[in-house]
């Protein structure tokens, strides 16, 4: 059955009879793996020590998706944003979710009146490169924040010259460009609205996040056909770059019998690491922190470390970062 499946991909122990994960690299993803293995993690994370990644050839642009809400999208996304910027990349963050839990998570502000963010610039008010804050800890860290006033930018847009272009416009901007991002994440909100349509005409690359939960795949259907469709109509140079599987739990079998439906139907898009369902990750937006921040040594930190690995190597062949994607909407 599929738990066998499961069993033949990883390494497994039988830790008070439930199915363990270790990685590769010695990792155990478990939440009931030692205190001195997550110390040992904490103080390589922490040591300011850790090797580079290889810096991309050209910005990548990735949105992450996933119209179903509650599938930890904008939980990967700042971690993801984070995990980068501890090995050496120039991160910035886009939030295109009103709610704002991407800005929270990294420290910006985002509730004073006035705050400059991603609903001045997408009208044009205001210059993006005015809107970026940087981290105050973190000097690879950067983000446009996303206040209340977004919720009415897709009705001020509905009319609007170009409406669906208005993030890869942003993006776009000589003084964004100058700024020197090896990465650029766009946190969506939980909708297929013109937000989200804006995020992904402005991305090269999408990360689909799916929850190991029941209904996992729902909706996930109806994202790649609106992503095919983006690509014929608005933006030829979108790829799905991964999917991610969040809230693992390796003690039930729905979880492995929900990761196996999903390698079954994605096949090598499918992220090798998994986010395990761990209360650190779900804590840690409660003090405005990453989980990578807030407990270095949990297995949720070691599991988005390990999973941006992954996402560097898995960078295109043949980047079209900087080509406008309206130039090429009818070659694709």
């Amino acid at each position: 059955g599929s738990e066998m499946c499961i069993r033949d991909r990883y390494n497994t122990d039988t830790k008070d009879g439930n199915m363990g994960r270790v990685s590769s690299d010695g990792y155990d993803y478990d939440d009931d793996n030692s205190i001195e293995e997550q110390a040992r993690r904490a103080a390589r994370f922490q040591s300011g020590t850790m090797k580079p990644l290889p810096r991309p050839r050209h910005t990548r642009k990735i949105a992450l998706a996933n119209q179903k809400g509650g599938v930890g999208k904008t939980t990967s996304t700042v971690n993801l944003a984070w995990a980068l910027s501890l090995r050496g990349q120039k991160v910035l963050v886009v939030d295109l979710d009103p709610q704002g839990n991407a800005s929270t998570a990294l420290s910006a502000e985002h509730r004073a009146e006035g705050t400059p963010s991603t609903y001045e610039v997408i009208i044009g008010e205001i210059e993006p490169k005015d809107a970026v804050q940087a981290h105050p800890s973190n000097p690879n860290m950067f983000t446009i924040p996303a206040t209340i006033d977004l919720a009415g930018a897709e009705m001020e847009l509905a009319n609007g010259y170009n409406r669906e272009y208005r993030v890869a416009q942003m993006l776009g901007d000589e003084g964004i460009d100058d700024m020197g991002f090896d990465y650029i994440f766009i946190d969506c909100p939980p909708s297929l609205g013109l937000l989200t349509i804006n995020g992904l005409t402005g991305a090269n690359e999408i990360i689909i996040p799916i929850q190991c939960e029941f209904y996992a795949l729902e909706g996930v259907t109806q994202l790649t056909e609106n992503v095919r469709l983006i690509r014929e109509a608005l933006n030829p140079n979108l790829d799905i770059t991964g999917v991610l599987l969040t809230m693992y739990d390796s003690r039930t079998n729905l979880s492995h019998d929900v990761e196996n439906d999903v390698r079954e139907s994605f096949g090598s898009l499918v992220f090798d690491r998994v986010i395990p369902r761990n209360v650190r990750v779900s804590e840690a937006p409660s003090y405005g922190q990453t989980v990578i921040e807030h407990d270095a040594g949990s297995p949720g930190s070691a599991a988005y470390m390990a999973a941006v690995e992954e996402l560097a190597r898995r960078e295109p062949e043949s980047p079209l970062q900087n080509a406008d994607p309206r130039r090429g909407r009818h070659t694709a």
